[in-house]
């Protein structure tokens, strides 16, 4: 009879719990909507990408990395150096300029032009770009090189110093002369730069410009095309203010930019003020630097060559050998490396070579007054190494 009683209040206990769930189920389903009718829910979410620093009108960070972090992808990882997926330096092109020069010569106002002789770059026939003022304001920090020898020329310059501190100690340590080009936001820039120029280097300003895509960071104060002439004059400003010891200023990145006449123009009519010169680093065969450039009557040389795409010192001493073919061929050539391990490596077995192949390696300054015909300054006008 106990036993009965037990199972028949067990039996009550169990419809009571069906019941009571039964009618909450009911009640949740009449009150609450259905997951589904709300939408995804966070955790279904997907966020949206966030947009590239630099595509919006924003005041850039002051710095992107520490000074003595790598920020190359091909050392910082496939992540970069900060986190981040969009690598540092965008695809850059992988043949050998050989400039036509289809571009007219055009006078400069109140300069008389240079014979149509003794260019090493210029077009056939003898067509000379305009001349370059003997006195321009980039000669004074020009490296003396020497008498010339007869022998072609070869200018090597590297971009990105700077910011990867150790890397950029080596190329200074490297047998001068070689052209450093650092970036306007690299650290204690003025004296990075006067340690640099103490050991024979000439120096340059390595510009932020526009990439064609947003998946890379070009870095803080980037020049861009959307920007307004005032805003890509003050970016720059900021730029060609960080130290003064100088010849010229070259792209960093820039496929987008550079390609861009309106922008390019605020940037040549600057450099025209100022009496510098304009490597086009070339990092598309898009850019019209040079054509802006010549019709401003502002110096400009292009890059013939870029060493390191592949970083690597086999690699790279292959790209020297193909800088010394064009040097042979056109007189003078240029090229553009960085401050990599592949790079340090085939410099330091390659540059005491260079004569026995036949070469001089000069600064860039020294391919410029041979292109423009210029006699060189004397040691006495130019600024003092130190």
């Amino acid at each position: 009879m106990n036993a009965f009683k037990n199972r028949t209040s067990v039996v009550v206990v169990a419809a009571v719990v069906l019941v009571g769930a039964v009618a909450m189920g009911y009640y949740w389903g009449e009150h609450a909507a259905p997951l589904q009718m709300a939408g995804p829910s966070k955790v279904d979410k997907i966020p949206a990408p966030p947009s590239a620093w630099f595509t919006k009108n924003a005041v850039p960070p002051k710095m992107v990395v520490r000074p003595d972090t790598p920020i190359f992808p091909d050392e910082a990882g496939p992540t970069g150096a900060r986190g981040s997926s969009r690598p540092y330096e965008e695809p850059l092109p992988q043949e050998t300029y050989m400039p036509s020069h289809d571009i007219p010569a055009i006078p400069t106002p109140g300069i008389a032009n240079a014979p149509p002789t003794g260019s090493p770059l210029g077009a056939p026939g003898g067509a000379m770009p305009p001349a370059a003022p003997v006195k321009a304001p980039w000669r004074r920090y020009a490296m003396a090189r020497g008498a010339p020898s007869g022998r072609p020329l070869v200018a090597i310059v590297i971009d990105d110093m700077g910011v990867d501190h150790k890397r950029s100690l080596k190329m200074v340590a490297m047998p001068a002369p070689l052209t450093l080009s650092y970036l306007t936001y690299a650290p204690n820039i003025k004296k990075q730069t006067a340690a640099a120029r103490a050991a024979g280097h000439e120096l340059m300003l390595h510009v932020s410009m526009e990439p064609g895509s947003h998946a890379v960071d070009p870095g803080p104060n980037v020049l861009l095309t959307g920007e307004s002439d005032t805003e890509i004059r003050s970016r720059l400003d900021w730029g060609l203010n960080r130290f003064s010891t100088y010849i010229g200023i070259n792209n960093h990145m820039g496929s987008k930019f550079t390609a861009d006449a309106t922008g390019m123009r605020v940037v040549m009519e600057e450099l025209k003020k100022r009496g510098l010169i304009f490597l086009d680093s070339r990092t598309t065969n898009k850019t019209v630097g040079a054509q802006i450039a010549h019709e401003l009557g502002v110096t400009v040389v292009e890059r013939n060559i870029f060493l390191d795409n592949v970083n690597a010192k086999d690699a790279i001493l292959k790209q020297l050998a193909a800088l010394v073919r064009v040097a042979r061929h056109k007189g003078a050539a240029i090229a553009i490396g960085h401050p990599r391990d592949g790079t340090i490596a085939a410099l330091k077995a390659w540059l005491p070579t260079a004569v026995d192949l036949g070469v001089d390696v000069v600064p860039l300054s020294a391919v410029i007054e041979k292109m423009y015909a210029l006699k060189p300054l004397p040691d006495v006008a130019r600024v003092s190494r130190r």
